[in-house]
């Protein structure tokens, strides 16, 4: 090695981040390995490589002894005070045992650790990169599939989406770009691995903060999210700024915003219901688009009993349960769901003492084009 190999040490300190005097140290710990290893030796041995002209030298260290036992890890005072007559007995010598043809093994194992070492950093790079984006949107490329993932390149390493992590309703093919949630990043022997998903309620949830600036500035706050990935979801959002509509800052003019993000997830229904810290409200809000008549909470059991007119009670319940199934994991109560006839024919008067939304104040769903359209899908 030389003052070139000096120099391509400075120049990967300034390009990759890793330090020089790092690579050299673990390059001396490397050779003396290999020095054992291809001289057969069991001295004790140290390997110095210069800073300035990058030149290998190799000492065995020796202990000052009277009477030598073990010439390979010993020498005797008298061969020692002919080095330096000021040497002492116990005292440690280093004696150069450089072999002739040693510079060649030395250019073999420091071309290996650079590039390890290179490709460790690397590596760390890229998993602290990402696992700061845990839990953020990425966009990557599809590159191929076989039983149990998509492999997904996303420029620097390639994610992992699980096949069930896919919605139903899309299909992949090679080249497809295609947005997805990061889940978890580990760090593994042969680098970061990073598994993403287009199924998880969080990617609703960052695509309506790309969508909706209010929401991005914190205006706009997503309480609760419910997805039953590629048909139906539902977001909870609330507004710390009374003049500000947080639905139809979510829906957008003409539902642009709402609309933007139903494109991104292959035509999924998206119901924008607004949270309220009022349990039989938030509840009421939930089950759009149905109108509700009246709701009783039961804190013990946090249970809620909805009443519905008769004619909405199909709507309220959604199909195979699903509307009502989303509004309990939405607001995370428990909601039984009833007709007026229903809640007549078993005596329901109304008169409970937690309740809350009396028959006069019928709950409307949020006047959104985008909720009535819902509604009237439902009614056909």
């Amino acid at each position: 090695m030389n003052a070139e190999f000096i120099e391509a040490l400075n120049d990967i300190e300034k390009e990759k981040g890793i330090s020089k005097e790092v690579l050299i140290e673990a390059i001396e710990a490397a050779l003396v390995s290999g020095y054992k290893r291809n001289f057969n030796s069991a001295q004790n041995v140290r390997v110095d490589i210069n800073r300035e002209m990058g030149n290998v030298r190799v000492f065995a260290r020796k202990t000052i002894v009277e009477e030598v036992t073990d010439s390979r890890s010993q020498i005797s005072i008298d061969e020692a005070h002919e080095i330096d007559p000021n040497y002492m007995l116990d005292d440690i010598i280093d004696m150069e045992v450089t072999p002739r043809d040693f510079g060649r093994i030395a250019a073999q194992t420091a071309k290996q650790v650079v590039t390890q070492r290179i490709r460790e950093a690397e590596r760390g790079i890229i998993y602290n990169e990402f696992i700061d984006r845990e839990q953020d949107i990425v966009t990557g490329i599809v590159q191929r599939q076989d039983g149990r993932f998509y492999y997904i390149d996303l420029g620097k390493v390639e994610a992992l989406m699980p096949v069930n992590e896919k919605m139903p309703t899309e299909t992949f093919k090679q080249g497809d770009r295609v947005k997805a949630f990061i889940t978890k990043v580990e760090k593994t022997t042969k680098g970061p691995q990073i598994f993403v998903s287009r199924t998880h309620p969080g990617l609703l949830k960052r695509l309506f903060e790309l969508e909706v600036p209010e929401i991005f500035d914190g205006v706009v706050e997503i309480r609760s999210v419910a997805r039953e990935a590629g048909d139906r979801s539902k977001i909870a959002v609330h507004s710390s700024d009374p003049n500000v509509d947080p639905v139809g800052a979510c829906v957008g003019q003409k539902g642009m915003r709402v609309q933007t993000v139903v494109q991104e997830l292959k035509g999924e229904k998206i119901d924008i219901v607004k949270w309220s810290e009022d349990t039989a409200e938030y509840v009421a809000n939930s089950l759009s688009p149905s109108k509700v008549v009246h709701v009783t909470v039961y804190e013990g059991e946090k249970m809620t009993r909805v009443v519905v007119p008769d004619y909405q009670l199909s709507l309220a319940i959604g199909k195979k349960g699903q509307n009502a199934r989303l509004a309990a994991k939405l607001t995370g109560w428990k909601i039984d769901i009833k007709s007026e006839a229903q809640a007549a024919e078993e005596g329901f008067t109304f008169t409970e003492p937690v309740s809350i939304i009396p028959l006069e104040k019928k709950n409307q769903p949020e006047s959104t084009e985008f909720a009535e359209a819902h509604v009237e899908e439902e009614r056909e």
